[in-house]
C-alpha cells in the first residue's frame, strides 16, 4: 500500500481513542471481603464434604506435554535440588509447609511445572523416585489440608495439566496405598475447582483453573458432565481473559505466552483422548499467537513489557511449535495496545494504549508509550523489565523500581509516574486516554500518541511522534509536552527522555555534547542525535532471558518544561 492508509485487517481508525475505562480502581472492600470469605469457607467440615467422593483407579489417558523442560532445572533435580529464578533449595531437607520461599519458587514447586524439567533429562527409571519422594511429601501435607496457597485455584488447574502429562513420573511405585492417595487428591482437586475456578484472578490464572477442570472431566472416569461444565467455564474465562485482538487482559506479553502454554497442553489432553480442541479454546489460540509474535524481535525473543522479561529463543520457538498455530505477528492492536513496525531489518514496538485495569492485574507497570527497537538480531533500546521475572537475588524494592516509567525508554515529568504505582502493587490514577494515529506508506512508516498520565499534576499532554524510514535504518521521533488543564506547579517543570540500551551496546558521546555513536555487539553503529534538550550519559539495567540483571547503559535528554510547553526532537540512524 503506497497511500498513507492503515491496513484494513488490523488498523486503527485516525485518531484512534483508547481508554482506560475504571483502570484505577482495585477490587472493592466488598470483592476483597468476598475473596477473603471464600477461601475461608475452604476450611469449613460443608467444603470438606464437597471433597468426598469416588476416586478413579486410573487414568483415561496419558496425555503429552507438549514443551520441554529447563534443562539446567532437570540436571538440578538429578542432582536432588530445587532450583527456580536464583533461588535452590536441596530435595531432602525441603518443607512444604515453611513457608520460607520466594513467591515465584513457591508457584513453581506447587504446581508441579518441575516435572517437566525432570522428565526432560530423566528416564521414567531415574526420574519417578525423584518426582514420587516430593509428591509423597507434598500428599502428607496438603492431601487432606485445603491450604489458602496451595490449593489455590489456578496452582490446582496447573497441577492437574502436569500431574496427568507426567503421570508415569508420579504413579510408578507399586505402593497401592500411595497410588490410591495420589488420584484419590487428583479428584478432590478436581471437585475444588469446580466450585472454585472463577474465583481466579482473571486472565492466565482463571484460565489455568478451567482448563484443569477440563482435563479432569477428559482424564477421570464418568467425566462428561464435568467436560461440559468445564469447556464453558474456559469459553467464559477466555472471553474475560483476552481481547479480541488477541492480547491478555494483563497487556503483559509473559501472561499472554502462560496462556498459550496452557492451551496447548489442554490441547494434547484432547489428543489423548482423539478429539479436537473446542472451537472457543482454538479461536483464542489462533488470536494469541499472532499477537504474542507482535511484540517479539528479530532475535525470536519477546520485548519486555508488564514485568516480563524476554524469555529465551528456544522457549519461544518451542512455545509456538506447541500452539499449533502457523501466522504472522500482529502489527497494529487496539485492547493489546502494542504497536509495530517493521522495515528492512529494524522492529520498532510501541506501547500506545493506557495500562491494564487495577482490578484486572496487580504489578502493572507505568509504560505508555514507551518503545523498543532492534536492528535485526541485535537491540538497540529496551525496556528495563523484568519486575515479575527477576531473579530472586534482586531486591524486592529493585524489581519494583522496575515499575516505574524511567525504567522503560519514555518520557517522564518530574522524576514522576505517568501512572500512579500504589503499595499493595496495583496502578492507581494517571493515564486515563490515549490519542493514536498511525500511517504507513513505502517511504516511511509513523505512529503519533499521546497520553493524559501528567494533566493531573503537572498541567501536560505528552505526545510522541515516530517515523520509521522504509529501509529501517532511521528512527525520527519527537516528544513534546502540551500545556492541557490547570497547571498545579509554577515555574520550569524538569523532565527527562530516556533510551535505555540493549546489552553489549558501547555508547561513545560527541563533543558538542548532542549527539552518540553507539556500537551494537554484531559490529553495526548508529548515531543518535536530539535537540531541545541535554544529552548525558547514565548507567542502567536490563533484565535478560534468564531474569539475571544485566549492566547496562541509557542515554538520556534532559530539560525545563515552562508553563507553555517543551519540545524534543531526536533522531537514530544507522551509519555502518
Amino acid at each position: 500500500m503506497n497511500d498513507l492508509s492503515p491496513e484494513p485487517h488490523d488498523g486503527i481508525e485516525e485518531g484512534k481513542r483508547l481508554m482506560r475505562v475504571g483502570g484505577d480502581k482495585g477490587l472493592s472492600l466488598a470483592d476483597r471481603l468476598s475473596e477473603r470469605f471464600h477461601k475461608l469457607t475452604w476450611r469449613t467440615p460443608i467444603h470438606t464434604m464437597r471433597l468426598k467422593g469416588r476416586y478413579p483407579l486410573k487414568l483415561i489417558a496419558v496425555p503429552d506435554d507438549p514443551l520441554i523442560g529447563d534443562i539446567a532445572r532437570g540436571h538440578a533435580l538429578l542432582r536432588g535440588e530445587l532450583a527456580f529464578r536464583g533461588e535452590a533449595h536441596p530435595i531432602d531437607t525441603l518443607a512444604f509447609k515453611r513457608g520460607e520461599w520466594g513467591r515465584p519458587f513457591a508457584e513453581y514447586v506447587h504446581s508441579f511445572a518441575w516435572l517437566r524439567d525432570l522428565s526432560s533429562v530423566a528416564t521414567r527409571a531415574q526420574g519417578a523416585p525423584i518426582a514420587e519422594a516430593l509428591m509423597a511429601r507434598w500428599l502428607d501435607d496438603y492431601a487432606e489440608t485445603v491450604d489458602a496457597f496451595a490449593w489455590r485455584p489456578d496452582l490446582w488447574g496447573r497441577r492437574l495439566l502436569f500431574w496427568t502429562a507426567h503421570a508415569p513420573l508420579i504413579l510408578s511405585s507399586t505402593d497401592l496405598v500411595y497410588r490410591s492417595s495420589v488420584l484419590n487428591t487428583l479428584a478432590r482437586g478436581a471437585r475444588h475447582l469446580d466450585r472454585g475456578a472463577d474465583k481466579a484472578a482473571p486472565g492466565s490464572p482463571r484460565i489455568a483453573a478451567w482448563c484443569g477442570v477440563v482435563a479432569a472431566g477428559l482424564l477421570i472416569p464418568g467425566g462428561d458432565p464435568r467436560r461440559s461444565f468445564g469447556e464453558a467455564g474456559l469459553a467464559r474465562a477466555l472471553a474475560g481473559g483476552l481481547s479480541e485482538d488477541g492480547g491478555s487482559v494483563s497487556r503483559s506479553p509473559a501472561m499472554l505466552a502462560d496462556t498459550i502454554q496452557l492451551l496447548g497442553m489442554l490441547r494434547e489432553t484432547y489428543a489423548a483422548r482423539r478429539e479436537e480442541l473446542p472451537a472457543a479454546a482454538q479461536g483464542a489460540l489462533a488470536r494469541a499467537v499472532p499477537a504474542l509474535l507482535g511484540v517479539t524481535h528479530g532475535d525470536r525473543m519477546l520485548s519486555s513489557w508488564q514485568g516480563g522479561g524476554p524469555s529465551t529463543p528456544d522457549a519461544l520457538a518451542a512455545l509456538i511449535e506447541a500452539s499449533g498455530i502457523r501466522t504472522r505477528p500482529l502489527r497494529q492492536a487496539r485492547d493489546w495496545g502494542y504497536q509495530r513496525l517493521a522495515a528492512g531489518g529494524a522492529v520498532l514496538i510501541v506501547d500506545a494504549a493506557p495500562p491494564p485495569i487495577a482490578k484486572l492485574v496487580e504489578g502493572g507497570c507505568a509504560s505508555t508509550l514507551a518503545f523498543e527497537f532492534s536492528d535485526g538480531e541485535q537491540r538497540l533500546v529496551v525496556n528495563c523489565g523484568g519486575a515479575r521475572a527477576a531473579v530472586a537475588q534482586l531486591p524486592a524494592a529493585f524489581a519494583e523500581g522496575l515499575r516505574t516509567t524511567a525504567a522503560h525508554s519514555t518520557l517522564t515529568v518530574g522524576d514522576s509516574n505517568s501512572t500512579a504505582i500504589h503499595a499493595d502493587g496495583t496502578l492507581g490514577r494517571g493515564v486515563g486516554e490515549v490519542e493514536l494515529s498511525r500511517q504507513e506508506s513505502d517511504v516511511a512508516s509513523r505512529i503519533e500518541a499521546s497520553h493524559d498520565g501528567y494533566v493531573r499534576r503537572w498541567g501536560f499532554v505528552h505526545r510522541r511522534q515516530l517515523m520509521l524510514t522504509g529501509d529501517g535504518k532511521e528512527l525520527r521521533g519527537e516528544d513534546a509536552l502540551l500545556p492541557q488543564g490547570r497547571r498545579r506547579k509554577a515555574g520550569m517543570v524538569p523532565f527527562a527522555i530516556r533510551f535505555h540500551l540493549g546489552s553489549g551496546v558501547q555508547v561513545s558521546p560527541t563533543a558538542d555534547g548532542l549527539a552518540a555513536l553507539l556500537r551494537l555487539p554484531g559490529g553495526a553503529l548508529w548515531q543518535f542525535r536530539c535537540r531541545g534538550g541535554t544529552l548525558t550519559i547514565e548507567d542502567s539495567l536490563w533484565i535478560d532471558g534468564e531474569g539475571r540483571p544485566i549492566a547496562t547503559q541509557q542515554l538520556v535528554v534532559g530539560g525545563e518544561a515552562p508553563a507553555g510547553g517543551a519540545n524534543v526532537s531526536w533522531a537514530l540512524k544507522r551509519a555502518l
